[in-house]
């Protein structure tokens, strides 16, 4: 359904020069297309995305809850950036302000304390953490403008850092009937070839792409972190590309309102601003409504 009030095309209007300040603001996801955002609109391998709510978010109308198992990654990823202090200046809740732990970290994020003096433990792990860190660059595909932001890039490689709840679990993808890895349900292979591409636009370099994975795992209550470095095979980022070239006009052409998004009807955002029309058949309980 066409908008007559869509705003001006991408073409028409000037993009915003990115910079550390603005990369997540309303109007840098509004003029560009980032991996979050097209995972937001699409999905991955094995979950499903929801226009409406992607439409949402970008528009600053459905702000990301932040729980606790973010802060933890946000703390990891703020470490080996060099801005923790800022970090926890930004989120004194990480801080215990009750009891005998008065002023100390909460028991969450001594557990991320411990994941990263495992992570620094490790030479390999390291190695492939060098680099300049929370690099942005912008590009085009399709002709659709697209920013990202990389966690280490050495010239020789991009490597992105994912703190998970364990690296081994997999999950189960009904539509697929089979489970996936971490990497393929939280769409990391999505990430590298979008990352690898916009990487080459700035540089004329067709770099590998790692993952540096540290988990969460514990045995009992003691925290005995895992890590691996994970590259994404480059066959898997071509065809994830070759995805995405196929999916993002479409994304462009929703953020322009040349057509009204879809509603997943799964989603949290869809349950909250459900509007009925009428009952249901008790039939249909058993399918996706």
């Amino acid at each position: 359904m066409s908008n007559q009030n869509a705003p001006e095309s991408t073409a028409e209007r000037i993009l915003p020069v990115l910079t550390p300040e603005n990369y997540y603001s309303v109007e840098s996801n509004i003029a560009y297309v980032s991996v979050s955002q097209y995972k937001d609109f699409i999905g991955t391998t094995g979950q499903m995305g929801c226009e409406a709510a992607a439409l949402a978010r970008m528009r600053g109308e459905l702000p990301e809850e932040k729980t606790t198992a973010l802060l933890v990654g946000s703390y990891v990823d703020a470490y080996f950036e060099g801005t923790l202090p800022t970090f926890i200046a930004q989120n004194p809740e990480v801080i215990s302000t009750r009891g005998a732990t008065a002023g100390q970290l909460k028991a969450e994020f001594r557990q991320a304390e411990i994941m990263i003096q495992r992570a620094e433990r490790d030479e390999t792990f390291m190695k492939y953490m060098k680099g300049d860190k929370q690099v942005i660059m912008t590009g085009e595909i399709e002709g659709v403008p697209v920013k990202i932001k990389i966690d280490s890039a050495d010239g020789m490689r991009i490597t992105d850092l994912k703190t998970v709840r364990s690296i081994t679990e997999t999950f189960y993808a009904k539509d697929l009937n089979q489970r996936l890895n971490f990497c393929e349900w939280w769409g990391y292979d999505i990430q590298g070839a979008v990352y690898r591409e916009i990487y080459r636009q700035n540089t004329g370099d067709l770099l590998p792409f790692y993952i540096c994975a540290v988990s969460k795992d514990k045995t009992g209550t003691v925290c005995h972190p895992r890590i691996k470095v994970i590259e994404v095979p480059p066959i898997k980022m071509d065809e994830k590309l070759i995805e995405v070239k196929s999916q993002i006009v479409k994304i462009q052409d929703l953020k322009e309102g040349l057509y009204e998004p879809i509603r997943c009807e799964i989603c949290d955002y869809c349950a909250d601003t459900e509007v009925l029309d009428g009952p249901i058949s008790m039939d249909m309980l058993m399918g996706e409504i």
